[in-house]
């Protein structure tokens, strides 16, 4: 029995007429979808002869529909066969139908060994290639060239050659192809080699380099050869001077940095550590951060780095020497600073500031100044955490009408979609945190904002929530009490109020309205609430639990104001305040230091560190002055408080240096270390630059000028909850006594100086973890604005070499076990337990290294919480233990999702912008958790719904960026 589908549509994208095939002889034919219906149809008969022709028709006409979509993506309208079949197998994996990619794998090594025994012609020679030229002309394909680009690429990297990456080349090619096309190719061809030595990936960078250094040249100069990397190392000064002068000319560079000594800063450019990046931060880089011209790039990497050193030395007495330190700092990658100021230093609009936190009021104007402020803040990429605890609740009157109000959530609904249609410059998503108090009358409706059933004029699906949660509330759910919901306007004081003065005001208006004092109010059982707020968090991923009174009582500045919310990803927790003539926005600028560079198998190098974090909280403090304000509000606050948010990343590959377990007691010794460290250094570097510079100007009353530290700022949290409420070490090793002292002659020039942010992509473009994350997978794809890239943990494959374990079945091992080492038997216990990833890390022991860093910190940290197998009980357990251990907040739930790495035998995973076809966006590789709002794979878990807490690789969620 036979039988075919009938050929699908082609995407618009391409055409029937346009699509060909290069065939394995060279020559071209027209595509023809039969083809491939054809073969999967054979390939089905193959394992199950009695299949019925409908069924089979369904079958292979969905996998068919999947291979052309797939194809139809392709940037170039040539496509070799071998690559159809790739799409094929790829097709056949991802619906599950194993056996019979079986039979097709089987099938094509057949085929492959008789057309290498019957002495088959190879594909085409890039020798009979020709070019097609910008102006429509046609030269031969500049063979050697192209071979001094490839062995320039793999120079210096071990068991790496040009040669396979050169057979993938010559598989792609076609007469006619375009120089850009050529240039992806390469590119394309060393990334299908990553899967089977990591260090393709640095190939792949140094490929794109080569095709950046072209487009970057060419529109500068406008004609001539793309150099070489040799070639570009001595023209790299001269360069500069034309790239800033063309950056001035088109607007998009301040004319004042054309008045530095450039001969003195372009001769401390270091050309080689273009070669040092890797490839998906080279790609982010590109695609995101480079200044482009109509989307032609005309910045290098290290023009870039000198560029946003010098914008944030552009008011020190001696500039150059400054910006040289500065440059040297971000271009080791020893120190990065956020992606805001990343992309405005040195232009003409440099709104340098990655967070604004702010309060909406109870009335219309404050409302839709709130909705204005959102718009403005985040046209230059900074994220928002709006507190909108003060607008009264849903059946609330409203005294100017006589009528009855409609409660916060409308207006969160508009919050939302303003975040969304002002998106950054279409650099990145726009994104805002909504923060409400656990005891609004509409904290319930609150919940709900992320579901995907109800009225959709009551949810907010792009826009992150968070709970504000008083201690109070957690002494009722551990004492199985009740709990009382008010609309604030009837309870106006218990927004600003905070630990015992909260608590006894609270149980006041309780009382009031057990009188009937009070009209709009509701009494609900607080574990009841409590459990429902988990289940929210674990079936939409929000609202996050974050808690109001440590925030409050270890704040430095509790004296000028109320911490009221944290902020887009829960790291910040300063002062904010919604008086319509002296209100003030809170700023914060962050940066984080690279702590993996920081660290050698023997420990961390503490004086390292010190310079590194010195010049860094320099930096940071230079922000203040040099950053464009959207709003006064804004400018107000920054001005006169200077916080400044220092934090760390690469903690995970900081551990593996030193071959420390993730889950051990080291670790969390580690985690207690590098943050004492790091504290130790910005607090003295802060107070060092207040002896130069000046205190900031509301440190009279602050815990500083009271000489209480971070460290010290845990007793006034234990003596406002008692000795049961909060389980905390202690300890230090360095000398606080002397820090104190100095702080207390000195000064401060930063009310804060310390948070740990996500640095979700400037991780990315240091080529390191994530912040403070556990390592997630140690094979997976990841997901951003910049496409799907292979990544393998680099540490894992040395040491698997050095035993030598790393081989083609290893690599299958690890796709079949989903990046895990847990069941691949002849991995050794040690380094088993030295790659455990985050779904096998006991979470207690996160939210105790948490607890750890936590003591040292002025402001909060990003913290993910993990969890394999999750249920109502657990959920609980954890969220409790953060909150007795002292942590300020939490940011995401991770659940391990149904959907695992592919199976398919390809080699890499296409990435979207470097041209390279994407599978379908049905089946993502590697999720680990699945996004809220999406109705595909759910974890089941007891006394829980389904779950849809983020998933890690999320392109659209700030902390998976």
């Amino acid at each position: 029995m036979t039988a075919t589908t009938a050929p699908p549509a082609l995407p618009e994208s391409i055409s029937r007429a346009t699509l060909r095939v290069i065939r394995r002889d060279g020559s071209e034919t027209e595509f023809d979808a039969s083809k491939i219906s054809l073969a999967m149809s054979k390939a089905f008969l193959a394992e199950d002869a009695t299949m019925s022709s409908s069924r089979l028709r369904h079958l292979v006409g969905e996998l068919t529909d999947q291979v052309v979509a797939a194809l139809g993506r392709h940037p170039t309208p040539a496509v070799h066969v071998e690559q159809i079949q790739d799409q094929v197998e790829l097709a056949l994996m991802r619906g599950e139908h194993h056996k019979v990619a079986r039979s097709y794998v089987l099938y094509r090594d057949e085929h492959a060994r008789a057309r290498g025994e019957g002495g088959e012609a190879p594909a085409a020679s890039a020798a009979t290639v020709h070019v097609t030229q910008p102006d429509g002309t046609r030269v031969q394909l500049d063979r050697g060239r192209v071979r001094t680009v490839l062995d320039e690429a793999v120079t210096g990297i071990a068991d790496v050659s040009a040669d396979p990456v050169l057979d993938e080349l010559d598989r792609t090619v076609y007469d006619g192809i375009t120089a850009d096309e050529v240039a992806q190719a390469l590119v394309m061809a060393a990334r299908t080699l990553v899967e089977r030595e990591p260090d393709y990936s640095l190939v792949a960078s140094r490929l794109l380099m080569d095709r950046l250094r072209a487009e970057a040249v060419s529109h500068l100069a406008g004609t001539g050869q793309a150099p070489d990397q040799a070639t570009m190392a001595d023209r790299y000064p001269s360069y500069f001077r034309d790239y800033l002068r063309h950056a001035i000319a088109t607007g998009l560079v301040d004319p004042e940095l054309a008045t530095f000594d450039l001969d003195r800063v372009s001769a401390a450019l270091r050309p080689e550590r273009d070669l040092q990046i890797g490839f998906l931060g080279l790609q982010t880089l590109y695609d995101r951060y480079f200044l482009h011209e109509r989307g032609t790039r005309f910045e290098l990497p290290q023009a870039f780095f000198l560029r946003v050193a010098m914008g944030l030395a552009a008011r020190e007495i001696d500039r150059e020497a400054r910006a040289v330190e500065f440059y040297e700092l971000l271009s080791s990658f020893d120190f990065m600073a956020s992606t805001p100021t990343l992309f405005n230093s040195g232009t003409t609009r440099p709104q340098l500031s990655s967070c604004f936190l702010t309060t909406v009021d109870d009335d219309l104007n404050s409302i839709f100044q709130g909705y204005r402020n959102n718009a403005l803040l985040a046209k230059y990429s900074g994220g928002l955490g709006n507190d909108w605890t003060p607008v009264r609740g849903l059946g609330a009157h409203i005294r100017g009408t006589n009528g009855v109000s409609q409660g916060v959530v409308p207006f969160l609904k508009i919050a939302g979609d303003t975040a969304v249609a002002v998106n950054q410059g279409g650099k990145r998503k726009g994104a805002a945190c909504a923060y409400l108090e656990t005891w609004h009358v509409d904290v319930e409706e609150f919940l709900d904002l992320r579901k995907n059933t109800g009225d959709d004029r009551r949810r907010t699906h792009d826009m992150n929530t968070a709970n504000w949660v008083p201690d109070e509330f957690l002494r009722r759910v551990e004492a199985d009490e009740s709990w009382t919901l008010f609309s604030p306007d009837e309870v106006p004081d218990l927004h600003d109020l905070y630990g015992n003065a909260f608590a006894a005001r609270y149980n006041e208006y309780e009382a009031a309205a057990g009188r009937g004092e009070i009209a709009v109010h509701r009494t609900v059982r607080a574990v009841d609430l409590w459990r429902r707020m988990l289940t929210m968090l674990f079936e939409t991923g929000h609202p996050w639990i974050t808690f109001k009174d440590p925030c409050n009582l270890r704040s430095p500045q509790q004296h000028a104001g109320v911490v009221h919310s944290s902020n887009l990803c829960t790291e910040i927790t300063l002062n904010t305040d919604a008086d319509a003539e002296n209100g003030e926005v809170a700023v914060c600028d962050l940066g984080s230091v690279n702590l993996a560079a920081h660290v050698t198998a023997d420990g961390l190098d503490a004086e390292k560190l010190r310079r590194t974090v010195t010049t860094a909280v320099r930096m940071l403090d230079n922000v203040v002055d040099i950053n464009f304000y959207t709003i006064p509000e804004a400018r107000r606050s920054n001005l006169r408080h200077r916080p400044v948010g220092l934090g760390l990343m690469g903690f995970s590959d900081a551990l593996f240096v030193q071959r420390i377990a993730p889950g051990s007691d080291a670790a969390v010794s580690f985690a207690d270390t590098s943050a004492e460290a790091l504290s130790f250094h910005a607090i003295s570097a802060s107070s060092d630059l207040a002896l130069e510079r000046g205190r900031y100007a509301s440190f009279d009353g602050s815990l500083w000028s009271r000489g209480i530290l971070p460290i010290d700022s845990l007793e006034l949290l234990a003596q406002a909850r008692g000795a049961t409420e909060l389980d905390v070490d202690r300890s230090s090793t360095l000398d606080w006594s002397a820090l104190r002292e100095k702080v207390a002659a000195q000064g401060m020039r930063n009310s804060n100086v310390l948070a740990i942010a996500p640095t979700a992509t400037i991780s990315n473009i240091c080529g390191v973890g994530q912040s403070i994350e556990p390592i997630h997978l140690n094979l997976y794809v990841k997901s951003n604005m910049s496409g799907d890239f292979t990544v393998i943990n680099p540490h894992l494959v040395r040491d698997l070499k050095e035993r030598g374990l790393w081989d083609e079945v290893m690599v299958a091992d690890l796709k079949y076990f989903d990046g895990s080492l847990a069941e691949i038997d002849r991995v050794p216990d040690d380094l088993k337990d030295l790659y455990a990833t985050a779904f096998e890390i006991d979470p207690h022991r996160l939210v105790e290294a948490a607890a750890r860093r936590q003591k040292w910190l002025d402001q909060a940290q990003s913290l993910n919480l993990y969890l394999a197998g999750p249920s109502g009980r657990a959920l609980d357990e954890l969220y409790r233990l953060a909150w007795r251990s002292g942590l300020k907040t939490t940011y995401y739930l991770r659940t391990r999702a149904a959907t695992s790495v592919e199976k398919s035998t390809l080699r890499g995973t296409d990435g979207r912008l470097t041209g390279v076809p994407t599978a379908p966006a049905a089946a993502p590789a590697a999720v680990v958790s699945v996004p809220a709002g999406s109705p595909a794979a759910t974890v089941a878990a007891p006394d829980l719904d389904p779950g849809r807490a983020c998933r890690i690789d999320d392109p659209d969620c700030e902390a998976c960026q």
